[in-house]
């Protein structure tokens, strides 16, 4: 049925422990705080192990003890990206006995993991994960079947398990083993595959939702033009690689779903250390990728399959605005500092002639999230083919400085201000031997506009991360953040803006 009609359903056949292990990751990837699973069957069935082995796949820990709560009836997990409750129904004569066991009174962000479901009567909520396993004796002993039914707002995400399982069994990857991989800030999943003894790498990029609108009818992610599908990065990927540039191969792909089997690029990462420092060649390196990226005109248009194209967005005041302004509308909060609209108006007046420079500036290619987490070491290729990109689906077309900003004001990692200017030089000059009219001047100037957007931009999404999605992990970068800001504001030309900020924003100690 159709999770339109608030309930979505399908049955997958588990051979042996990896079909089960696989559709554990599968709900593992799509779980959420608040989360219910049920888990019925017979005796046997397997339902234990399959509460085992997600509860230790969310601790990230295989060897983490888990007993069968059938005698204690619920046990309880601190895990490092939440609580997780384990419990069993079995020896309940009556749903009222319920009350008395707890359930009830677990926090609204716990998951939730239940045995025998049954034994609750009527009393289950209607948003909620079934997983019915059944013995398949005449198939073999460890052969079953489960039933995996999303009811209400789980529905959309059974449907995307059974779309994610379909996608890889067309792609000759249904027996791959599955291994969640750390994601980003944003909505998309990654998993590593192995098949075969090759490595690959599952983007699970399900179509982005509208916003509310935010300006003139219109949602955020549309103003600052952010990748709706998984379209802008296949059309960027084809383009990155025919400049020669390490992008991962596209090996299967169902653009509708957005689900994408792409190259692994490997684990070597462009910094060292802990807390992590910046290695020098490889940041020598990415500044002289971008250097050369941006020698010549870029095309704005893009084949992404035989007969459709792409046109990348222009990364205009629009953007960089709204953008901007999610200093206003999430950091200040955060410190209990608001403004009155006269100050939000000169706010975006003192940027939008500061901006006027960068709008002006030579377009090229704006990958957008140029920096650390983002980029790969290749020590085995050449030149800046070293350097595998990643995360580029929101790239733009706009001012080369943005990404040089991007990566020398790294938000995830502390690059010293020297190192900064000597990678600024470097990058200039070579930018200087390519085409001996290269303004540098003129480019430091747009570079500390675009750092001090780029910071002002970042300090806002954290704290939104925080406040309201619930990710208080991006908050420790803030007093980074703040410094790049300082750094940027103490341009001359921008000591209007600078004037603007020590009145208006509350400053972060280290």
């Amino acid at each position: 049925m159709s999770p339109a009609h608030g309930i979505y359903s399908f049955t997958v056949a588990l051979a042996d422990e990896r079909a089960t292990r696989r559709l554990m990751t599968d709900v593992a990837a799509l779980l959420m705080p608040g989360d219910l699973i049920t888990l019925s069957g017979d005796l046997g069935a397997g339902k234990t192990t399959f509460a085992r082995a997600l509860i230790r796949h969310l601790a990230g820990d295989e060897g983490i003890e888990v007993p069968s709560p059938t005698f204690t009836l619920m046990q309880t997990y601190q895990l490092p990206g939440g609580t997780v409750v384990h419990a069993d129904l079995y020896r309940l004569s009556s749903p009222a006995e319920l009350a008395e066991l707890g359930l009830e009174d677990v926090g609204p962000d716990t998951i939730e993991l239940v045995e025998w479901p049954d034994r609750a009567g009527g009393l289950l909520p209607p948003d909620r994960l079934d997983i019915a396993f059944t013995l398949s004796p005449q198939q073999g002993p460890s052969f079953r079947n489960a039933r995996i039914t999303g009811h209400g707002s789980f529905a959309p995400r059974a449907q995307r398990i059974a779309a994610v399982q379909r996608f890889l069994a067309e792609a000759g990857f249904a027996d791959a083993d599955r291994e969640h991989m750390q994601g980003d800030a944003s909505t998309r999943a990654y998993e590593r595959l192995t098949h075969h003894g090759q490595s690959f790498i599952l983007m699970n990029a399900p179509r982005r939702p509208d916003g509310p609108p935010v300006r003139d009818g219109r949602p955020y992610s549309a103003i600052a033009h952010l990748a709706e599908d998984v379209t802008p990065f296949m059309a960027m990927d084809k383009g990155l690689r025919a400049r020669g540039l390490s992008a991962p191969a596209i090996v299967a792909a169902d653009r509708d779903a957005g689900l994408l089997v792409l190259e692994d690029l490997g684990h070597k990462t462009m910094v060292a250390g802990d807390p992590p420092v910046p290695i020098e060649e490889r940041y020598q390196v990415a500044v002289d990728l971008l250097a050369e990226l941006h020698r010549e005109p870029l095309p704005d248009v893009l084949p992404v399959v035989p007969g459709v194209q792409y046109s990348l967005p222009r990364y205009d005041l629009d953007a960089f605005l709204i953008e901007a302004e999610l200093l206003i509308d999430w950091y200040l909060p955060r410190f209990n500092a608001p403004i009155s609209d006269a100050e939000r108006q000169t706010f975006l007046a003192l940027w939008d002639d500061a901006l006027q420079p960068a709008l002006n500036a030579p377009p090229t290619w704006v990958l957008r999230d140029y920096h650390s987490p983002n980029l790969l070491w290749l020590p085995e290729r050449d030149g800046i083919k070293r350097v595998g990109l990643l995360d580029f689906q929101d790239a733009q077309i706009g001012p080369a400085a943005y990404d040089v900003a991007s990566l020398l004001q790294d938000a995830r990692v502390d690059v010293p201000e020297r190192f900064e200017i000597a990678l600024l030089s470097r990058y200039a000059r070579a930018r200087h031997q390519a085409d001996p009219s290269f303004d540098a001047t003129g480019f430091a100037l747009i570079y500390a506009t675009l750092a001090a957007q780029r910071a002002s931009k970042v300090l806002g999404i954290f704290a939104r991360l925080d406040r309201r999605d619930g990710k208080p992990q991006y908050l420790r970068h803030m007093p980074r953040v703040w410094a790049y800001l300082q750094r940027a504001l103490a341009h001359p030309a921008l000591a209007p803006m600078k004037a603007w900020y020590r009145a208006h924003v509350p400053r972060i100690s280290s």
